[in-house]
């Protein structure tokens, strides 16, 4: 048995971790302040032996954050801002979450000993790299600071800078994770998240709204991929000091995703081309596509993604259907 310690154990990749590690026979305490993540996520395993839970902020925490962690063996930082919508209308609650809560969540970590903190990053530090394939040892390319969409790119970065910085001085175990747009059944497509609202609208008949030409690009990873990556790499230890991406590479414009939504469905709806500077504002930077090079974490641990973007589409509609989905 390990035992971990997981922030935003209440949200979304938080829940499907949990219940990954407890089906293992490992002990989980979550941690989440219900901003972005809900009650219903952890309801199913809120009674079970090895899982205890607590209401707090890692930004303005109320308990000893430290006393908390000092049994564990993993930490997995998961609690941030999250979604496109968030970060452009409200950068300075995305900066503010993201740089605070890791430094308590890295202060608190130092106190008992050298533990292994995972610290959840993004490929939007990727900025506007036109690379073909992202690589961990990539120079990273942000947008102007006027532009509020790259506050979550560059405040996620800082956070992986404090991290390695903290393992450089021997405070802590670390390692980075990059997620590419890890999706599954259960997220909201409250804050932006496009196959969550897509799926909402095509089941609803409304219009599914892509923004842009739709001719974007982006490679779409199960929750249930991810959660299983970061659990391969919490028992490594030649993970140590190191950078992963993790995600899928099958590769698809929105426009072409908005069209199998459709069919998945059997929808009627159509699709509605919304300018990016009516979805958010004047100047909204986009990346034109994302594609991992995941290779470092394939080599490291054998993993590689195993649920297609059709098992992907069909999850989420059977959990907006009926409230439960396989995975």
């Amino acid at each position: 048995m390990k035992k971990y310690f997981i922030t935003g154990g209440a949200g979304f990749i938080g829940s499907h971790l949990t219940r990954r590690l407890l089906a293992g026979g490992n002990k989980v305490t979550a941690l989440d302040n219900f901003s972005t993540g809900s009650p219903d996520n952890i309801a199913p395993f809120s009674r079970e032996e090895n899982y205890s839970f607590f209401e707090d902020d890692v930004v303005t925490p109320e308990q000893d954050l430290a006393l908390a962690m000092k049994d564990c063996d993993v930490i997995i930082h998961l609690a941030a801002a999250v979604g496109v919508e968030l970060v452009v209308n409200d950068p300075m609650r995305t900066i503010k979450t993201n740089v605070a809560g890791t430094e308590h969540v890295l202060d608190a970590a130092a106190k008992y000993g050298r533990k292994r903190v995972i610290i959840a990053s993004t490929s939007e530090v990727y900025g506007k790299s036109t690379q073909k394939l992202f690589r961990e040892t990539d120079d990273l390319l942000i947008g102007q600071p006027i532009h509020s969409r790259w506050s979550y790119a560059c405040s996620k970065l800082l956070d992986e800078f404090y991290l390695f910085a903290s393992h450089q001085s021997g405070t802590v175990d670390g390692v980075t994770v990059r997620f590419f747009n890890t999706v599954g059944p259960g997220q909201t497509g409250r804050y932006g998240m496009v196959i969550p609202r897509l799926v909402k609208q095509a089941l609803a008949g409304k219009a599914l709204t892509v923004y842009g030409d739709g001719n974007q690009s982006r490679c779409f990873c199960h929750v249930a991929d991810t959660a299983r990556a970061v659990e391969l790499l919490a028992g490594n230890p030649e993970a140590s000091g190191k950078i992963f991406n993790i995600g899928s590479q099958n590769s698809i414009t929105i426009m072409e995703l908005a069209k199998k939504i459709i069919q998945h469905t059997g929808s009627s709806s159509v699709i509605e081309l919304i300018p990016y500077e009516k979805a958010y504002q004047p100047g909204f930077e986009d990346m034109r596509r994302r594609m991992p090079d995941i290779s470092a974490v394939s080599q490291l641990t054998g993993w590689h993604p195993e649920k297609s973007l059709d098992e992907i589409i069909d999850d989420v509609i059977g959990h907006f259907r009926n409230g439960t989905a396989e995975y």
